[in-house]
């Protein structure tokens, strides 16, 4: 795991991660590998415990600070089911369903 000092600037990914129901949760990280063994392993968010087997199905780099990839997730997790289907599909792009700009 790379350690990045405080004025260096990481880049932030939001993810989409199945549980056994179908449902979609929305999660942001520096490194989504990690952050989806966590979760698995049932040391990640509480919200997935139980809820395996969990499936990683979508992810996007989209800043280089915490602030704007959690103004991100906001607008992710504020989507319709149909809407999250479709950026999981690649039918439709990040850039065309949220308000915050994304790192190009």
């Amino acid at each position: 795991m790379a350690v990045v000092a405080k004025n260096q600037c990481a880049d932030w990914y939001v993810y989409l991660v199945r549980t056994r129901s179908n449902a979609l949760y929305c999660g942001i990280t520096t490194d989504v590998q990690r952050r989806y063994s966590q979760h698995c392993s049932g040391s990640g968010a509480k919200a997935l415990k139980g809820k395996g087997p969990l499936q990683l199905v979508w992810s996007q780099k989209v800043a280089t600070n915490r602030s704007i990839a959690s103004k991100v997730e906001y607008q992710i997790k504020r989507l319709s089911k149909p809407q999250k289907e479709q950026l999981v599909s690649g039918k439709t792009q990040l850039k065309n369903v949220i308000d915050v700009p994304l790192m190009e």
